[in-house]
């Protein structure tokens, strides 16, 4: 697995990944539904998930890590951290001389998305762990700072199924969190957040509804070209 760089409590991220040579990430039906159980097992305790998108050879996700207060207590309480007698001030103040600009926080961070991603493959059969062994070679993640960007990002995860071409409107993906966002049923989503980026759910689908007009037209037009 390539090296992730610092993933920080309390932040926003994208979290993308795309197979080598556009193999396959999911293979049969059941494989979303286990990507997304390992999902919520390895990552939801560490993190607050905004959206996602699963496609056959790609996954996006808008996520926010939870605060170091929270992620140090988690850690403990899992017993993840090695001295169970240590304190917040002392875990932040850890160090390694082995690894540049290291941060325990980052340092486990990464270790959950690495478990997740394991804990993925092993739960494939023999011939799809192949393929899964290889998607998180170019897994990567982008800092989120802005509203603007967390609005943006969250039009395109939802839009992914409509710009690679396997459907003409997102609310037909079933593998997005588009129609739990907009639907009134329990979620593990940050529901009320995502629609408040928006100001509320009317000018979300209406965002979103013209995000999707707009790439369809892009996508025609390029087809009559």
């Amino acid at each position: 697995m390539s090296r992730m760089n610092l993933l920080m409590p309390n932040n926003f991220y994208h979290i993308y990944s795309q197979s080598i040579e556009r193999g396959s990430v999911f293979i049969a039906e059941n494989n979303y539904k286990c990507f997304l159980e390992k999902f919520n097992e390895f990552i939801s305790p560490i993190s607050q998930t905004y959206a996602y998108c699963l496609l056959p050879n790609h996954f996006s996700f808008l996520i926010k890590l939870n605060s170091e207060e929270d992620i140090f207590s988690w850690l403990k309480k899992n017993q993840k951290i090695a001295d169970d007698t240590i304190n917040l001030q002392d875990f932040k103040n850890l160090s390694n001389r082995l690894i540049e600009n290291f941060n325990p926080f980052s340092a486990h961070i990464s270790k959950q998305f690495s478990s997740f991603f394991i804990a993925y493959n092993k739960s494939l059969n023999k011939e799809e762990s192949k393929i899964g062994r290889e998607f998180y070679k170019i897994f990567g993640q982008e800092l989120l700072s802005s509203e603007e960007q967390l609005r943006d990002t969250l039009l395109y995860i939802h839009a992914n199924p409509v710009r690679h071409g396997f459907i003409n409107c997102m609310s037909d993906w079933k593998y997005s969190s588009f129609n739990s966002l907009i639907s009134d049923k329990l979620t593990q989503l940050k529901r009320t957040e995502a629609l408040a980026l928006f100001d509320n759910i009317e000018n979300f689908k209406f965002c979103h509804q013209e995000h999707n007009q707009k790439l369809v037209q892009k996508l025609e037009s390029k087809v009559l070209h």
